[in-house]
């Protein structure tokens, strides 16, 4: 088993030159998240809450930095481990809620990190390792939706800064952010090049007020919320450009690739605790004078689910390993991604079938677990959004669309 360096804790808590194996990884995190059960989870979803309790626990453990380069503070643990860490936090029962808070200090920051030149890395990264600062992602529009070429907000140069205007939507944790990763247009695409030529990537300052925020009221997930934004003649310092004017769509694909890794590791968490819940539901739920675990038509559904989460995670840790070795990984990142939802999400599904009637009882937890992991088919990229870049991208077929 490959080691790994522990994260640097605040006031020294963890040695920056401890080795961790995988497995004592695994071990340190379900110990941060085993504070935090199934009923904290229930009550800040239904209130619509954000875990700032749960966070901070992370920050202070030294968590937040898991993929941070060690030199601006971080950890520099890499896809793999991070992957681990929001794998353990799903499966804890925290799901989505738990996750969330944490993606885009790891994948978002990923870009800025390889991409963003010493002066932002410095600016930004450390404050995001230690948890002091919150960033969003904004590069989703109402009109675009998956394609990212047809993207119309638009930075326009002037003088030393840049005039943003445009519309993001499904901005999660933009509210409780100081700093948004932001995709926008600075040109048009050339005759005869490609539609994603001219799109730039901006770390723009939330702070100030100037952009407006709608919240989205959404079926799960509710502890973390998601946003309209509104830019309109929103200014910005040319410092806030990431690397080169025109490459915004070449960074970005540091970003897709570790968010759909990650969430494939946390669609096989949540199905995990979903899996758990209901095999305890089944061994200890009688009727007929026999636990119901004892029936065939409970039993095989259940243990269907749980080899279809030991196959998804192999071709999740498969494709978390090829990122980390600088591998092209396009091919495994989508793969990870569609069997990770499916499995997660059939085995949520069990489980409410699994517990009947109760299983649509907030009580018993894992109607939560069946919205947030119904979620991970839509989210960060659509099953057919998956199956078009395989049939085009790995089979060679005539692109659909």
């Amino acid at each position: 088993m490959t080691d790994i360096a522990a994260p640097a804790a605040p006031g020294g808590t963890a040695a920056e030159d401890e080795a961790l194996t995988d497995e004592e990884l695994r071990a340190a995190v379900r110990d941060v998240a085993g504070r935090f059960d199934d009923g904290y989870w229930a009550e800040v979803d239904q209130e619509g809450r954000f875990p700032w309790d749960f966070y901070d626990a992370f920050a202070s453990a030294g968590w937040l930095g898991i993929a941070i380069p060690r030199e601006y503070g971080g950890a520099g643990m890499g896809i793999s481990a991070a992957s681990s860490m929001v794998y353990e936090i799903a499966a804890s029962g925290a799901g989505m809620n738990g996750c969330s808070p944490f993606h885009l200090t790891i994948f978002g920051l990923n870009l800025v990190a390889r991409h963003g030149g010493e002066r932002l890395c410095r600016e930004l990264l450390p404050a995001a390792a230690s948890g002091d600062l919150h960033v969003c992602f904004a590069i989703t529009e109402p009109d675009a939706g998956s394609d990212t070429s047809r993207i119309r907000t638009f930075a326009r140069r002037d003088g030393s800064d840049y005039v943003i205007n445009g519309r993001k939507v499904w901005i999660t944790k933009a509210a409780q952010s100081q700093k948004a990763v932001l995709l926008a247009r600075t040109s048009e695409p050339g005759e005869g090049g490609r539609r994603t030529d001219g799109l730039s990537m901006f770390v723009v300052d939330l702070t100030g007020g100037e952009v407006e925020m709608r919240p989205i009221p959404k079926m799960g997930r509710n502890a973390v919320s998601s946003y309209e934004l509104f830019l309109d003649d929103f200014r910005v310092p040319g410092s806030a450009l990431v690397g080169e004017e025109g490459r915004g769509f070449t960074y970005l694909l540091d970003g897709i690739n570790p968010e759909r890794i990650l969430l494939a590791h946390e669609a096989l968490g949540i199905g995990r605790a979903a899996l758990r819940r209901a095999v305890r539901y089944a061994g200890e739920r009688v009727v007929f004078d026999r636990p119901i675990g004892q029936n065939q038509g409970i039993a095989f559904p259940l243990a269907e689910a749980s080899m279809r989460l030991d196959a998804a995670e192999l071709a999740a840790r498969h494709a978390a390993a090829r990122y980390d070795r600088g591998e092209p990984c396009g091919k495994e990142a989508n793969t990870a991604k569609f069997l990770c939802a499916d499995a997660g999400f059939a085995a949520a599904d069990a489980a409410v079938q699994t517990h009947g009637g109760f299983g649509y009882a907030r009580e018993y937890h894992v109607e939560r677990y069946f919205r947030e992991s119904r979620l991970m088919r839509i989210a960060p990229v659509s099953q057919e959004m998956v199956l078009n870049y395989i049939s085009e991208h790995v089979l060679g077929l005539p692109k659909s669309y």
